[in-house]
């Protein structure tokens, strides 16, 4: 049963990526004549045109995160088959549409976020409204990663010979320094992709091995998570080809690497499901399966934060409109496949012991299956567990990146705050301490908040691209029928959780709610009045497709 369930959904999201994509495409206007904003602002720093093969792992490495892993796994409670249909359904028609219309549309307008996208097309009071909610977003992806990451790294000196975090944190730190060698060779020696793929998998085997074998840092929960705020600082603000666009493309081969042999390891391994197909609409812990389920699995199906990587450092690096369905709707239904990994390592696996966590359940299952063709089961674990951390790591310091953009953009909403925030360096600070204030809640507490946000914003982004198609003439019901369908999930579920944390006692967390619901209404408010203008014909036709390229 898990191989059918993994060729059906393998041989659907081929599909859908030859006839659905493509269609898109035609239906939207995609125009490979077109110059992108790579080459009409290239600056070496944020606008740099790159090739599809590398702009692809970029872009998968950035928007994979932690989400298609931790949320089936989690949603699990609610038997394998409403999870399975959501990831499958959900990859292919909504959050597949959503990337690949985010990426378009803010290529379209000078590689801004969707918030310019928003300004142009809804109002520069919506603007406003939308980047602040995309900031709190962005400021919960930081919070949630770095203590993820940090967990995931730290090690317990009390249980010495126990080494998977210690071995991860070290080979994730050789990553960094294989990044920036790697991203000034291929810089300074102009090499092809066919060159520079063989060098970067060779640094990947040695520094991997480097770090199996001596897994010298050691460090503390709190120390790492340290390390890592002082890493995304520089992640923010060094050039893109030195550090982030070179580290998420290498680590990228590990990520296809393990879906490879996970997806192997199954065929050979053939296990057998061990879950219920459906266990109740309303579980024992009270929490209903709409609307629920949706907001948990999350990234396996829709992410919000995936527009911000699309329109954030990604558009900004599309060396052709050609590049926008692989990369843009390509990624997000490979994002699929890990979900559906994911699902099944817990339905065939379940849990390795009492009370473990997202990542062991992930590792224990995948490393089980690469043993089936000859992987040892503790060096197949480290390797799982490194690969998730890769995840998490990529997002983390992408998400950092594009949350100092939407300060600098606010800036330039409001003249007030432009000496302030538009510096890139005190936009960082501000955005990290902001992060670093909501770590003291810790993982647990902050992912139930992140999920329903992080869905609306994907319901808030597919209705500013709905708005913009509709402007142009184009059609939007491949976008609108999702995003109603978003928004009416993401706000019931953030009306269940405000009232939780609030009996809770969990103020901040409540009260965070609270503004990031208002501010989503708010926005929808705003897009129900343009649409009311445009179809009244008070608002101007959309501008000539040539007015929104870059330049």
């Amino acid at each position: 049963m898990a191989i059918l369930l993994l060729f059906i959904g393998l041989v659907l999201f081929i599909a859908a990526y030859a006839t659905y994509g493509s269609m898109l495409a035609k239906k939207w206007g995609i125009d490979p004549s077109k110059p992108t904003p790579a080459h009409t602002m290239k600056d070496g720093v944020d606008y740099d045109p790159t090739s599809t093969r590398v702009l692809l792992g970029h872009h998968f490495s950035s928007i994979a995160g932690a989400g298609p892993i931790t949320g089936p796994i989690l949603a699990a409670v609610f038997g394998w088959l409403p999870v399975y249909l959501w990831i499958v359904l959900g990859s292919i028609f909504v959050g597949g549409v959503h990337d690949y219309g985010a990426l378009f549309a803010s290529v379209r307008h000078k590689a801004k976020s969707i918030g310019e996208v928003i300004s142009t097309n809804i109002g520069k009071r919506a603007r406003i409204l939308f980047n602040v909610f995309a900031w709190l977003t962005l400021i919960l992806v930081v919070a949630a990663f770095t203590d993820i990451c940090a967990s995931t790294f730290a090690h317990n000196p009390e249980t010495p010979d126990v080494l998977n975090g210690a071995r991860s944190g070290t080979i994730s730190i050789l990553f960094i320094v294989l990044a920036i060698l790697f991203g000034m060779i291929t810089r300074k020696l102009n090499l092809s992709s066919k060159a520079s793929v063989p060098l970067g998998i060779a640094g990947l085997a040695i520094f991997i091995t480097l770090g199996y074998l001596f897994p010298v840092l050691k460090f503390s929960q709190v120390t790492w998570t340290y390390i890592l705020l002082v890493y995304i600082f520089l992640a923010s603000v060094l050039p893109v080809w030195l550090l982030l666009q070179p580290r998420d493309y290498l680590c990228s081969f590990l990520l296809y690497t393990m879906l490879a042999g996970g997806i192997v390891g199954l065929f050979v391994t053939n296990p057998s499901i061990n879950m219920p197909v459906v266990t109740s609409f309303l579980p024992s812990q009270g929490n209903p399966l709409f609307p629920l389920l949706f907001v948990t699995v999350a990234c396996g199906a829709i992410s919000g934060f995936h527009s911000l990587v699309s329109s954030g450092t990604t558009a900004k690096q599309i060396d052709n409109e050609k590049d926008i369905k692989p990369v843009g709707y390509g990624a997000m239904l490979i994002e699929g496949m890990v979900a559906v990994l994911a699902l099944l390592a817990i339905a065939c696996y379940g849990k390795p012991f009492e009370n473990a966590t997202p990542v062991q359940t992930f590792a224990n299952g995948v490393s089980s299956m690469m043993a089936g063709f000859g992987i040892p089961k503790d060096f197949g674990m480290v390797f799982v567990v490194l690969a998730f951390a890769t995840f998490a790591l990529t997002s983390l310091d992408t998400a950092t990146r594009i949350a100092r953009y939407m300060l600098q953009e606010l800036g330039d909403s409001v003249p007030a705050l432009k000496k302030i925030i538009g510096n890139k360096y005190v936009a960082t600070v501000i955005s990290i301490l902001a992060a670093w204030g909501l770590l003291q809640y810790g993982y647990t507490k902050i992912w139930p908040i992140f999920g329903s946000v992080n869905q609306l914003l994907g319901a808030l982004a597919l209705t500013a691209i709905s708005v913009w198609l509709l402007k142009r003439k184009k059609k939007s019901i491949y976008t609108a029928i999702p995003a109603v369908f978003m928004i009416c999930v993401a706000l019931s579920a953030l009306v269940i959780l405000m009232v939780q944390n609030l009996k809770a006692g969990n103020i901040v967390i409540g009260v965070l709610s609270l503004l990031i619901a208002l501010l989503a209404v708010g926005l929808i408010i705003e897009a129900i009045l343009a649409v009311s203008k445009q179809r009244k014909g008070e608002a101007s036709p959309a501008e000539d497709d040539s007015a929104e390229a870059a330049g």
